[in-house]
């Protein structure tokens, strides 16, 4: 197969700026001050599809120093710039224009409410006297957007829509951290103004309580020093709170296993003695088993959703319940709480340490722990006169790469594999869909992560065939950027997840779950610029897997594997954790 010439590095937006041309300019437009909002609080990339009502905006981002990134897709400039947020750990910056351009943001906006992602988007609007009138591209952005944003803005004055701007870029990273947006109609953009926009600062009225009250405090710690089973519970919350270091600390300074929720996949790195690893419907055996058995959960920055849970009444059913979260409303909405610690994640575990007179006794319980990983390996069977096994190509995708290598996921079985046969080590190097459960997230989430990563880090996207086909156009951002990226798709020409169900659930009857065609995926990354492989067989894996590293750009690797593996341990939906199934016939 030919090797394509690689893309040149260039930036549809800035190839005709000169140097002088990214000094700062006087504000004069509302344009300009919304720019110069981002540029106050130091972002530095954004992503976006320009658009009628949005033009003010990208006028004046070609007199800044702003890196935009232009998307296939709006969708696609949502999930680059959460996954942006994700590596980075500030929010991620989208544009979109009115109508279509900002109800394409919707799937981005939602995923990252769900995950708790801090992103801000702004979205261009008809002019102010026209909204309500069914205009040429109006949609009402603010009522649409209100339930799945932390906060929303409608921008009404040039003089005031650069510090709206930095509210909202301020308020999507602050406490718990989620998407923001602020739709901005095109006479406010274009208004004049010579006002600079303030320092950036979340609104009055919103508070954020980082310590938990001493009593309760205490109360807690009394409960972990007596406790003979206790289980730490990480959440995805440790990571958006910069508390791993800490929190992982607690864990080993007293010898409490811990068991994380897919979003807080590398808090504990997976080889440590310590870690079961990740919980719930598709989570290790043993991390289930420990749920099922622990007398004391203690739960940091979780918000126990039904996919960690299955039923609530048979989630850890002897343990009490310590409950770590920055959001009240998190405190016993699904679980019941016997001690609510409202406060951030490690601010929270400073002050358990402080109060510990001493670790609890856990030496008996370590050692079933243990056990259990004994008792329930995570193995695979690869038989030669099979077809290739998909957690073999994530082992020997993970071999071939760096501890802090960063993995992006579509959603369906490829993302459970990946998450089950990847060993992370740190946080932020897995990015997923969690609580929206988006297919096509994985690949705008591998050029976000790359244009956020360390030039060292390897950015590979594992992928399944269902979700690489609904955001492939985003290829043409990763050729066109000349990004670093690697994808491999777990090809076995089905919706993976829902044939696995059918077979299980609905009597195997296999309807609208698999594909009659499908696409040759290294020939048609080749027709976008990229490098492209096919792969068939266990003895080309690992050399194949090694070239598309090498290549310094993007490159797809299209594994066609076996149609009819499923994704186990395996919780059924509502049932209890410790009653996984191994296989179809336990369920």
């Amino acid at each position: 197969m030919s090797e394509p010439e690689p893309a040149t590095k260039t930036d549809t937006d800035t190839d005709t700026r000169d140097e002088e041309s990214t000094t700062a300019t006087p504000v004069t437009t509302g344009a300009q001050s919304t720019v110069r909002a981002l540029e106050n609080v130091g972002v530095d990339t954004v992503f976006g599809v320009q658009g009628g009502a949005i033009m003010p905006v990208y006028d004046a981002l070609y007199d800044s120093s702003i890196r935009h990134v232009t998307m296939a897709h709006e969708q696609g400039a949502a999930h680059a710039a959460d996954a942006y947020g994700v590596v980075k750990g500030d929010p991620g910056v989208c544009f979109a224009t009115s109508g279509p351009g900002a109800t394409n943001l919707v799937t981005g906006l939602a995923d990252a409410n769900m995950d708790s992602d801090a992103m801000l988007a702004l979205t261009g609007q008809v002019p102010s006297h026209m909204v309500g009138s069914d205009a040429f591209q109006e949609t009402d952005t603010t009522g649409v957007t209100m339930p799945i944003t932390k906060h929303n803005y409608f921008a009404s004055d040039s003089d005031t829509v650069g510090d709206t701007v930095g509210e909202a870029f301020s308020l999507a990273g602050t406490g718990r951290p989620g998407p923001t947006l602020v739709d901005l109609p095109k006479d406010i953009t274009l208004g004049e103004t010579d006002r600079e926009p303030g320092e950036a600062t979340t609104p009055r009225n919103h508070t954020v309580q980082t310590e938990a009250d001493g009593e309760d405090v205490e109360t807690a710690a009394r409960a972990i020093e007596r406790a003979e089973k206790p289980l730490l519970l990480f959440g995805g919350g440790i990571i958006k709170g910069n508390a791993t270091e800490t929190a992982r600390a607690f864990a080993i300074d007293n010898g409490i296993p811990v068991v994380e929720t897919m979003p807080a996949i590398g808090t504990m790195p997976d080889d440590h003695e310590l870690c079961l690893e990740w919980a719930g419907m598709h989570g290790t055996g043993y991390a289930n088993m420990a749920i099922t058995h622990t007398d004391l959960l203690i739960a940091v920055g979780c918000r126990f959703d039904d996919r960690l849970t299955g039923g609530v009444d048979t989630f850890a059913p002897e343990a009490e319940v310590i409950h770590v979260d920055i959001d009240p409303a998190e405190i016993s909405k699904n679980v019941y709480a016997d001690y609510p610690l409202v406060g951030d994640a490690e601010t929270v575990l400073d002050q358990l340490t402080a109060e510990l007179n001493r670790s609890p006794d856990a030496r008996e319980w370590r050692q079933q722990c243990h056990t259990w990983k004994d008792e329930y390996p995570m193995d695979y069977a690869a038989p030669d006169d099979e077809p290739l096994k998909p957690q073999f190509v994530v082992e020997a995708l993970d071999a071939a790469t760096s501890d802090r290598a960063i993995v992006t996921t579509g959603v369906g079985q490829h993302q459970m594999w990946a998450a089950q046969y990847w060993k992370f080590s740190h946080p932020r190097t897995w990015v997923s869909s969690h609580g929206l459960g988006t297919m096509g997230y994985g690949l705008p989430a591998a050029i976000g992560a790359r244009l956020a990563a360390d030039d060292d880090q390897e950015v590979v996207c594992v992928d399944g065939d269902g979700s690489f086909l609904m955001t492939i156009q985003e290829l043409s951002v990763a050729v066109r950027e000349n990004l670093d990226i690697t994808v491999a798709v777990l090809n076995n020409e089905y919706i993976g997840m829902v044939r696995q169900w059918q077979d299980a659930f609905f009597e195997g009857r296999r309807m609208a779950a698999g594909y009659d065609w499908c696409p040759e995926f290294d020939k048609l990354a080749e027709a976008f610029g990229a490098r492209g492989w096919s792969v068939d067989n266990y003895d080309e894996v690992a050399d194949t897997i090694e070239e598309a590293l090498a290549y310094d750009g993007p490159s797809v690797i299209d594994f066609h594997i076996d149609p009819a593996e499923n994704v186990y341990p395996m919780v059924s939906s509502g049932g209890a954790n410790g009653k996984f199934a191994l296989s179809e016939d336990q369920l």
